[in-house]
């Protein structure tokens, strides 16, 4: 099953061949095998991956054949996405959208469950890539479901490892041999154990995108991986496919994603060539294997799969047209979508730190304004922000329902204030955006009251023995953060600034009767610094004011200090 690096590279321009040999020496310190170092994790071993023999146990492809294509010399240079202006890179930079949309939701997802793997959606991409020319080029509905289910050939030991059957034909419609089955081409071993619901439907379907995506991602990311680390990383892709031909490969393509690329429509993406078990004539001996069923139903699909993605006897099948009237491609709702319409969101405006109370909703409609269900709405934060969406991401994906409304999951705002934009598009096609200005304000407090009901005295130049303690609120809750400033003022009528009574002092020790920049803590509490008095006895003002308007004024007594008795005068002597 080795893969033909050979007759691409003879085929190929002596440039072709020299990129390949370079990404080689990059690993050329890794070697094929698998196995375990010091410290019990996966490394890079001795042992060469072999045709004939059964994959490691947890192999995710049984070592299936794959695409051999490799990337172009040129680098692709970064486009705009769909809503802009059409991209112009490299074709083979092109990315389906859903597809693409897929592997960063992946990553997004175990930047948060698995942050010290540290996985990129350009690996994604290239395994994607390398494995089923991602998804045969995009060809995926709405859903993120490939259009046609995609599976190698027969792993029955015929130039190939030998799996006998081990999910009864459940995923890859065949009761003899397993079969890699889906975009990312887990064996339904591996995806009984690691598959994932990556598109909230309930299910793990190994032929849809979003969840094969995921699933891959947390493959990658076992036994503690760093995939930032050139042994983790080689250790991980090994153990996807083990071949050295393949590492480089992955890797080849992981390199040429980093440096850019841009996502096309669903259906248009370019389609592979070369396979790497070409040697064997391309297919398994054994006749077409029954269409799978849909895990958890007990009828078959309603036809055949329509191509292989590592073991059919047809020519790779001929790129789908970007006209849905194509009839080599089925139209799905994403193609009838017309425009994009505002569905009734409210005024976006929230306070630094909390939640919108108003969500975004965005309307899918035909040209003739009917709804549209079930097509994929990008919502994208942008603009000169810490807002994010609940989850602490800045781009969600959502389908739209029977009405063609998608909703957007809630906005938190950050503590950047202004304005920022959030953008919706249409997965998969191009189409004008709807774009949602929203507004973070500043944290405000609505009332203030003292956490104590002491009177606060000082005897004249002495110091008062209690600090002033405040409390904040908005609405009954502790307004956390809120900015406030403490003023020692004449009266309540002239609230400028005293020039004799208590005061403050400075780090340096001098007087002062101003405090700003002063915030309240998470509970909403701000404790005064402690008060001194001069020789002015009296009442006086102390005045705190909020960002919000909320305002407490404390009263302050100087006292006349207690005199000091003296001692009697000595008696005169007698005369």
């Amino acid at each position: 099953m080795a893969a033909q690096f050979g007759r691409r590279l003879r085929a190929g321009a002596a440039t072709t061949a020299a990129a390949a040999l370079a990404v080689a020496a990059l690993s050329a310190s890794q070697a094929p095998g698998v196995t375990v170092d010091d410290s019990g994790r996966r490394t890079a071993g001795d042992a060469q991956s072999t045709p004939d023999a059964d994959p490691p146990a947890e192999s995710a492809t049984g070592n299936s054949p794959y695409y051999t294509d490799l990337p172009p010399l040129n680098t692709p240079s970064p486009t705009p996405t769909i809503g802009s202006p059409a991209a112009r890179g490299a074709a083979e930079a092109g990315i389906p959208a859903s597809v693409l949309d897929a592997y960063k939701q992946a990553a997004a997802s175990l930047r948060a469950s698995k942050p010290g793997c540290n996985l990129p959606w350009e690996l994604l991409a290239a395994i994607g890539k390398v494995e089923s020319g991602q998804a045969q080029g995009g060809r995926v509905n709405s859903a993120g479901d490939t259009l046609t289910p995609i599976l190698g050939p027969q792993l029955n030991g015929n130039g190939f490892a030998n799996i006998s059957d081990t999910d009864g034909g459940v995923y890859d419609g065949d009761s003899s041999y397993d079969r890699a089955v889906g975009p990312m081409q887990f064996i339904p071993s591996t995806w009984s154990w690691a598959g994932r619901d990556g598109n909230g439907d309930g299910e793990k379907n190994p032929n849809n995108i979003y969840d094969a995506a995921l699933a891959a991602g947390h493959y990658l990311c076992r036994y503690g991986w760093d995939l930032s680390t050139e042994t983790d990383l080689s250790s991980a892709i090994l153990s996807y496919n083990n071949s050295q031909d393949y590492l480089n490969l992955v890797l080849s393509w992981l390199e040429y994603y980093r440096k850019g690329t841009h996502e096309v429509p669903d259906g248009t993406g370019t389609l592979p060539r070369d396979r790497s078990d070409a040697g064997n004539g391309g297919a398994s001996t054994s006749p077409s294997p029954k269409p799978p069923r849909t895990p958890g139903t007990a009828g078959p699909s309603p036809k055949p799969p329509a191509n292989e993605g590592g073991g059919s006897t047809s020519p790779s099948p001929k790129p789908p047209s970007e006209s849905p009237s194509d009839p080599n491609t089925p139209e799905t709702p994403t193609d009838t979508v017309d425009r994009l319409e505002d569905a009734g969101t409210a005024d976006l405006t929230a306070m630094a730190g909390d939640t919108f109370i108003q969500k975004i909703s965005t309307r899918a409609e035909t040209e003739d304004g009917e709804a549209v269900g079930k097509v994929r709405i990008r919502f994208t934060i942008t603009g000169d922000t810490d807002a994010t969406f609940t989850g602490g991401e800045n781009v969600a994906t959502v389908a739209t329902n029977a009405s063609g409304v998608a909703v957007a999951p809630a906005l938190k705002a950050g503590e950047k204030t202004g304005d920022f934009t959030v953008r919706a598009t249409v997965v998969g096609r191009t189409v004008g955006a709807v774009n949602y200005t929203a507004t973070v304000t500043e944290r405000v407090a609505s009332a203030l009251t003292r956490t104590s009901a002491t009177a606060l005295t000082c005897p004249a130049g002495g110091e008062f023995a209690e600090q002033v303690e405040v409390k904040a609120t908005y609405r009954g809750e502790a307004a956390d953060k809120v900015a406030a400033t403490a003023t020692l003022i004449k009266s309540v009528l002239d609230p400028t600034e005293n020039d004799k009574g208590p005061y403050f002092k400075d780090a340096n020790g001098k007087t002062v009767r101003t405090l700003t920049g002063l915030k309240t803590d998470g509970n909403g509490l701000l404790k005064l610094p402690k008060l001194y008095a001069d020789d002015t006895t009296g009442t006086f003002l102390l005045r705190i004011d909020t960002a919000g308007g909320a305002t407490l004024t404390v009263m302050l007594t100087v006292e006349k200090a207690a005199a000091t008795s003296s001692p009697s005068p000595s008696a005169s002597p007698s005369a």
